[in-house]
């Protein structure tokens, strides 16, 4: 490695990262991301069969963390809000910036703009582990996970395993290698979870409530189960981002950056792929999020992973948290639907109306 290559590599990526010409300050960005984030959950909480007054629902928050607020509202205002709505919302919450990271993180590793957390097979395996539980006649449950949990997890980790030790030594690139392994492993298991439906018989209702994803099982002990996992490994890919943006550029200017390529991928697909299965365990596949959050980021200010992650993570859960509102007030229609329904149109808009189009 020669200084010359290192500083050719390095004014690459200053010209490739840097934020497009008038954009706005990402910290600008943040702060109305969080903002947007605090209405929404305060909307989320209130709204619903039976309304809480915003007003009383900001007094149960502020003292449920210990300020001395005085008390206005009925117990049974204060339950609704504690004990059903507010572990959805936070589900909701972390749920949405966890698919919006991993989507991030997994557009920026395979540099292809149309990846999304499920894009190696995180979802087809998910799906199969959830229906082998549906069709499995033992009902366990701990800590408020039942076996549809822990196998949609497990099922979900094994299938990228699967493809990252197929995909990595054949004679093909390392990036299309991985795309049509992730491809051909999830048309395998997809066939696999036909077969479990075509099984389950009247049990196929819970695999289709699995698949369109659903927020309505929240509670707060399948948050504290899933929120270190999403949570951790969010913050872990973020203090990668370093990395990502090396990657994004090729893997020899990410060599001539100092990144050790095939450590630095392994490890960011670990963690992306870590998240996406606690995310897909307690709430189902949601679609959307996990593709377009970290879109609108980067239309904005750029592919530069330090701002894009971060961004991307409020604006996933916004957009979450908002859907799972629309979805309870619609009657608990799938959430999937909502995102699906709402955000897809919107997105093509967006597209068709960006001026020039943007790149990795």
């Amino acid at each position: 490695m020669t200084i010359g290559g290192r500083s050719l590599a390095l004014a690459l990526s200053r010209v490739r990262l840097r934020r497009p010409a008038g954009a706005p300050r990402p910290a600008a960005l943040a702060l109305l991301g969080l903002a947007t984030l605090a209405v929404v959950i305060i909307l989320g909480v209130a709204a619903g069969t039976v309304a809480v007054a915003p007003g009383d629902t900001i007094g149960i928050l502020l003292r449920a963390i210990g300020l001395p607020v005085e008390r206005t509202w009925a117990p049974a205002a204060e339950t609704i809000v504690l004990e059903l709505r507010l572990p959805r919302v936070l589900t909701a919450l972390v749920v949405g910036a966890g698919l919006a990271v991993a989507g991030a993180t997994f557009q920026g590793l395979l540099r292809n703009p149309l990846a999304d957390p499920y894009v190696l097979g995180t979802a087809s395996g998910a799906a199969l582990g959830a229906a082998i539980a549906v069709l499995i006649p033992i009902r366990v449950a701990l800590l408020d996970l039942g076996l549809l949990n822990v196998l949609a997890f497990a099922g979900g980790l094994a299938a990228v395993a699967v493809v990252y030790r197929l995909g990595r030594g054949g004679p093909l690139a390392p990036l299309t290698g991985l795309l049509l392994t992730g491809y051909a492993v999830g048309s395998l298991l997809a066939a696999g979870l036909a077969m479990t439906m075509y099984l389950s018989g009247a049990n196929l209702r819970q695999i289709f409530a699995f698949l369109l994803g659903g927020l309505e099982g929240s509670s707060w002990l399948r948050l504290a189960m899933a929120a270190p996992l999403v949570i951790g490994g969010s913050i872990a890919i973020l203090a990668r981002a370093r990395a990502l943006n090396g990657l994004l550029l090729g893997e020899e200017a990410a060599a001539h950056l100092g990144v050790d390529v095939h450590r630095e991928r392994g490890i960011l697909l670990g963690l992306a792929t870590l998240v996406t299965a606690a995310a897909v365990a307690v709430s189902g596949l949601i679609g959307f999020v996990g593709l377009v959050a970290p879109h609108l980021v980067r239309l904005v200010v750029g592919p530069n992973a330090r701002h894009v992650l971060p961004l991307a993570a409020l604006l996933g859960a916004v957009l979450l948290v908002g859907a799972d509102l629309v979805a309870r007030l619609l009657g608990e229609i799938p959430v999937g639907v909502v995102t699906a329904v709402v955000g897809a149109p919107f997105f093509l808009a967006l597209l068709r109306s960006a001026r020039g189009g943007y790149e990795l």
